[in-house]
């Protein structure tokens, strides 16, 4: 039963049935038309799905066929390392074997040059020993200089031997005479036989080491004061011996020679003492030294080159004449010879006339022709032919 407005209706009446068919068809209309609607907009919100959906695909299939390349070039990245990997590991390995055989090449190298330089160090050790004894040994002997040149009659003895040494190779043997004595009794060191002018000459050896050493020790002006005056002292003393001893008028040359066996003495006299070598040359003493002295004794040589020359003038003079008298005798017997040689011609040529004429007359008889043989009218010698010419 239903009751609507107060009026109950039945189930089965047919206003009911038809109402409630109305009202289901409605129902169904409604419901019909709202799903045509939804469909509807389904339909509208799908498309950008399926669209969506669609390009989702490709992008998948892209994937799908990237992912595909990809596993081939994975696969051949993989073989490509692989080969690589190979390649290098072989490499590797050959440059291994190089850098071996480089190392033990250059640590065999090493070894033999390290050796070869162990045994030049060795060798330059063993020159440095020899050295260090020569060192050792010159030592010695500067110190025995030393001791020969504290004593003045050692260093007197020195000077002349050096002294000895220089005229030796400069001069010949008969040029000079060492401790000659002069007519006053005194013995000079050297006298070189020079011929007049200048006459022999006296070369004496002086050394005044002691105020040298003590111009060279001093420190203060004071001592180098007292050390000049030596010095000036000594050289003097030195120069005026020499003067008075060794000049002699008539026998010696008009001067003489101050030997000094030290370069440095003499070069500490020219450079800090000019005045004192002025006073030997006002005294008619020069002073030299071992380069000097050589350099004087090659020009005393070169004086006495001439002076012989000029002694053997004399004698050239009469060995050319009797050359000249060679010469003039030669002359006249090449002119004799040369008279003979004529004469030889003459008679060689009077001997082939007689005899051509001995071989005419044997061919004749030979021939049998008597009837042509006729007196000769040529005499054996020819009229034409001069007369020989005897000297």
């Amino acid at each position: 039963m239903i009751t609507l407005g107060g009026t109950t209706y039945a189930l089965t009446d047919p206003i009911v049935l038809l109402s409630g068919a109305a009202v289901l068809a409605a129902l169904f209309l409604i419901l019909l038309i709202m799903a045509i609607r939804a469909a509807s907009r389904s339909a509208r919100m799908t498309e950008p799905m399926l669209m969506r959906l669609e390009q989702l695909g490709q992008r998948v299939q892209g994937l799908s066929d990237g992912q595909q390349q990809l596993t081939g070039g994975l696969h051949h990245v993989s073989e490509a390392q692989a080969r690589a990997q190979s390649h290098l590991m072989a490499s590797i390995e050959q440059r291994l074997a190089e850098v071996s055989t480089t190392m033990g090449e250059n640590l065999h190298g090493s070894a033999t040059r390290t050796a070869r330089s162990l045994g030049e160090l060795q060798q330059r050790l063993e020159t440095i020993d020899r050295a260090q004894a020569k060192i050792e040994k010159l030592s010695g002997d500067v110190l025995g200089l030393q001791d020969i040149l504290s004593n003045k009659q050692t260093r007197g003895a020195f000077g002349e031997i050096q002294l000895h040494d220089i005229v030796l190779k400069a001069l010949p043997s008969d040029a000079y005479t060492m401790q000659a004595t002069l007519s006053n009794g005194k013995r000079a060191d050297c006298l070189i036989h020079l011929p007049l002018p200048p006459g022999p000459i006296v070369i004496d050896s002086k050394f005044p080491l002691e105020a040298y050493e003590a111009l060279r020790r001093a420190t203060t002006p004071q001592m180098q004061a007292e050390a000049a005056r030596q010095m000036r002292s000594a050289v003097r003393a030195h120069i005026k011996a020499i003067s008075e001893k060794y000049i002699i008028e008539g026998e010696t040359a008009d001067g003489a020679l101050m030997f000094l066996p030290s370069e440095a003495v003499y070069a500490e006299l020219h450079a800090n003492f000019p005045e004192v070598v002025r006073e030997g040359f006002t005294a008619r003493v020069w002073i030299v030294s071992p380069t000097t002295c050589m350099a004087t004794l090659n020009t005393m040589r070169a004086v006495l080159k001439d002076a012989r020359m000029r002694e053997q003038a004399g004698a050239i003079r009469r060995e050319l004449h009797l050359l000249f008298e060679d010469v003039r005798r030669l002359g006249e017997r090449v002119e004799k010879l040369d008279t003979h040689f004529t004469q030889a011609q003459n008679d060689v040529r009077e001997i082939r006339i007689s005899s051509d004429k001995t071989q005419r007359r044997a061919r004749k008889l030979d021939n049998f022709d008597f009837e042509e043989l006729a007196p000769d009218t040529h005499p054996d010698t020819p009229a034409d032919l001069p007369a020989p010419h005897l000297k």
